[in-house]
């Protein structure tokens, strides 16, 4: 398979991210991840089109709190290698790689921070793989509860637009249009350091065309069995969901807490957030993760 990896010169003092790099090896594909601190583990999934470094301003508090956090990139993103070509990229086979890499680093009693593409991906291997997972964090990301995924208009333009400019998705642009307020220009240069030409950009650009939007749809199905599961999670949740994103309103937050009976209610809102409330509020992000950790307590090991 040909993939490319970004040269590791492209992340040289990025603002904010100082974390040591870590590497696992998974079917011929390099991966990398965030692993800083120590105690229960907090497992923080990223979406589209970021990388770890979308948390790089809450996991050091959550570590400070007594928690080790790891921060993957998924395949295609920032560290990780990127299968050049759409192939690749499905949606099981992100679930899969990502189910291979709890396994290999055997990880457990899990607390899952998702985000974006990261709720799909992780809720769903949590779903799969309950034992490992103890506690769920939500943010602004939806799963597919019924025969059709009724994505919003504003979405399926954004979709519309990756399709049109495939691979070379002007990632700065699209983090920049989904801040409540604009980040800096070196932060935004950060966020595309892993992508310094359109070869680097499939994973990226397959995120948005590989959404399952029917029963039908790859992945679809599994997906539809995930959301189900989570009816019947009793285990401490929390859903957090900013007050201004376009794609995953708060109702799409409410449904989660309404469907999940292990959730924290009523929803947790972050205000004056767009869809990337990490950029733009990660305080409020850092403390909502650490105040629900400290509430709900350690973790009870499950063999």
């Amino acid at each position: 398979m040909e993939a490319y990896r970004t040269p590791d010169d492209r992340f040289a003092a990025l603002p904010g991210y100082t974390f040591a790099p870590h590497y696992i090896e998974l079917d011929g594909l390099r991966q990398h991840y965030v692993d800083e601190g120590s105690g229960p583990m907090v497992l923080m999934l990223h979406g589209e089109p970021t990388w770890s470094y979308l948390y790089r301003n809450v996991i050091p508090a959550v570590v400070a709190a007594g928690h080790r956090v790891v921060a993957p990139d998924l395949i295609g993103c920032g560290r990780s290698d990127k299968p050049v070509g759409l192939d690749w990229y499905t949606y099981d086979n992100h679930v899969a790689a990502m189910r291979k890499f709890v396994e290999e680093l055997d990880l457990r009693d899990i607390t899952l921070v998702v985000h974006d593409w990261g709720g799909p991906i992780g809720l769903r291997l949590a779903m799969e793989n309950e034992a490992r997972f103890a506690r769920l964090v939500i943010l602004n990301t939806g799963i597919m509860t019924s025969g059709e995924n009724r994505m919003p208009e504003a979405w399926w333009s954004f979709r519309n637009f990756v399709d049109k400019v495939k691979p070379d998705v002007p990632v700065g642009m699209l983090i920049q249009g989904a801040c409540f307020t604009p980040p800096a220009p070196e932060v935004l240069a950060a966020y595309e350091a892993p992508f310094p030409e359109p070869e680097a950009k499939w994973g990226v650009s397959a995120f948005p065309l590989i959404v399952p939007t029917s029963a039908e749809s790859p992945g679809g199905a599994a997906a539809i069995a995930a959301a189900g599961r989570l009816r019947e999670w009793t285990k401490p949740a929390l859903v957090a969901f900013s007050d201004s994103d376009p794609i995953f309103p708060t109702r799409v937050g409410e449904n989660f807490v309404a469907r999940i009976p292990g959730a924290r209610r009523p929803l947790t809102v972050i205000p004056q957030a767009s869809h990337f409330l990490q950029e733009d509020q990660p305080g409020l992000v850092a403390s909502a993760i650490t105040g629900f950790l400290a509430e709900t307590g350690p973790a009870a090991t499950e063999e």
